[in-house]
C-alpha cells in the first residue's frame, strides 16, 4: 500500500524519520504544527498521520494529548523510534567553533549535559529540521543544529558531535493515525488506547480502575489532563494491553463505563517490538 503521511516539522526532523520508519512506502508530508497534520488527515488530503506523544527523556508531549480526543481520528499503529541527538555545523565548522545550538523546546533537555559541558548555550527553535535549514542558510561557524543524520544529509550540514542525547536509550512514541478505527488486526500483543471522564461521585476513579484489576488486564498508562482551563474538569488518557473483544478487556471496560462519562476508544492496534 502507498499513500501520503503527514507530519509535524520539516524534511529531516524525528517525525519524518517516524514515517519512513513506520511507513515506507508512504510519501511524508511536512506540516508546521500538529493540528495540520491533524486537519490534513481528516480532510483526506492525506492518507494518514504521524503524532509524537512521549519522549522516554522529556516526558509526554501536552499539546497532543488533548488534541487527540477531539481530533476525530484513530491510533492504527504506533512507533518507537530510536531519537540520536547530533550536533550539526555548516562545512568546515568544528566542535570548538561552536557558540549556540538550536532545536525544538523538546530536544534541548535531551542533550542538556553536553551543551554545558562544551559551554554550548541552546536556543529554541520551532523544528529540529527548520533549526538545521537555517544553520545552513546563515553560513554561520558558531551556530549549530540540534538534529538527524537525515537532517544533515538534507540540508548539507556536517556532523560535528554524533549521539550526544544525555540517556542512551532516548526515544520517542509515535501514533500513526487514520480517518477509520480498524479493529480488525490481530497480533501476539494489541494495545487499545481510550479516554474518559470520572462521574462525580466518591472514589469514582478508584472503582474505575478495579475491573482492570480484578480481570488481569495490564494497563500500561493512565494520564490526566485538564478540560478547557477547569480545575474541576479532568480527562483522563489511558493504554491498556489487549483487544475490547478479549474477554477479560471486554469485562474490564463495561465495569469502566459503570463509572465513568464521556468514554471514547481513541485506537485498537499491535503493540511496536520495542514496547
Amino acid at each position: 500500500m502507498t499513500g501520503r503521511i503527514a507530519f509535524q516539522g520539516e524534511l529531516g526532523a524525528y517525525s519524518h524519520q517516524a514515517c519512513t520508519q513506520a511507513r515506507p512506502d508512504f510519501t511524508p508530508v511536512p506540516c508546521t504544527t500538529f493540528e495540520d497534520v491533524v486537519e490534513m488527515t481528516r480532510s483526506g488530503e492525506v492518507d494518514l498521520g504521524m503524532l509524537a506523544v512521549e519522549n522516554s527523556t522529556y516526558g509526554r508531549v501536552a499539546d497532543v494529548h488533548s488534541l487527540l480526543p477531539k481530533s476525530g481520528l484513530h491510533i492504527v499503529d504506533e512507533a518507537f523510534v530510536r531519537v540520536h541527538v547530533n550536533l550539526l555545523g555548516v562545512p568546515g565548522a568544528k566542535l570548538t567553533d561552536v557558540r549556540e545550538a538550536h532545536g525544538h523546546v523538546v530536544i534541548l533537555p535531551q542533550c542538556a549535559g553536553f551543551l554545558r559541558e562544551h559551554n554550548i548555550k541552546g536556543k529554541v527553535s520551532s523544528d529540529n529540521a527548520r533549526a538545521a535549514r537555517e544553520v545552513a542558510e546563515a553560513g554561520d561557524v558558531t551556530r549549530a543544529a540540534l538534529a538527524s543524520e537525515l537532517a544533515a544529509q538534507i540540508y548539507g550540514l556536517d556532523v560535528l558531535a554524533r549521539h550526544i542525547e544525555d540517556h542512551k536509550n532516548n526515544t520517542t512514541r509515535f501514533l500513526v493515525m487514520s480517518r477509520a478505527l480498524d479493529a480488525s488486526r490481530r497480533s501476539d500483543r494489541m494495545m487499545t488506547t481510550f479516554t474518559f471522564r470520572v462521574r462525580n461521585i466518591p472514589a469514582a476513579l478508584y472503582k474505575a480502575m478495579g475491573g482492570f484489576a480484578t480481570n488481569g488486564v495490564n494497563m500500561t498508562k493512565l494520564e490526566s489532563y485538564m478540560v478547557g482551563g477547569s480545575f474541576t474538569a479532568t480527562e483522563f488518557y489511558a493504554d491498556i494491553e489487549g483487544h475490547p473483544d478479549d474477554p477479560n478487556v471486554t469485562l474490564a471496560l463495561e465495569e469502566l463505563r459503570y463509572f465513568t462519562k464521556e468514554f471514547k476508544i481513541l485506537g485498537v492496534y499491535p503493540a511496536d517490538r520495542p514496547r
